[in-house]
């Protein structure tokens, strides 16, 4: 993918990530739109392995926690972007294993909205 494609993917990426976030919350964060442009890249990349979708769809759970933890403990130290501490099973209020189950179904729909993009695009080279 030329560098461009990449770029207008992490476009996508950043505003879906960002819109769900508004959808779900009522607000967001810069670092969510950065995050996610990173995480829509990731699933590109998961979307093209030759695995069954069940282990790509928790490869992109496990990538997009690990990316929330490290953006987390980067810029939600005080946890004014997010904060997970009231929910059981979570690090440092960080991450929590309710929303890790919940970004394997959107980690498919990544996938898909990547697959359809790259069908479409001149980008995906």
């Amino acid at each position: 993918m030329r560098l461009l494609g990449k770029f207008l993917y992490f476009l996508v990426g950043g505003t879906a990530y960002t819109a769900v976030e508004l959808l779900w919350r009522g607000r967001s964060h810069v670092s969510m739109f950065l995050l996610g442009g990173g995480c829509f890249l990731m699933l590109g990349k998961i979307r093209r392995l030759h695995l069954p979708l069940s282990a790509k769809m928790l490869l992109g759970s496990i990538g997009i926690t690990v990316g929330e933890l490290l953006t987390g403990l980067a810029v939600n130290r005080d946890h004014h972007v997010w904060d997970y501490r009231m929910l059981p099973l979570n690090f440092k209020g960080q991450i929590c294993a309710w929303f890790s189950v919940l970004w394997m179904p959107l980690s498919l729909v990544g996938m898909w909205l990547h697959g359809l993009l790259d069908k479409r695009s001149s980008f995906s080279g």
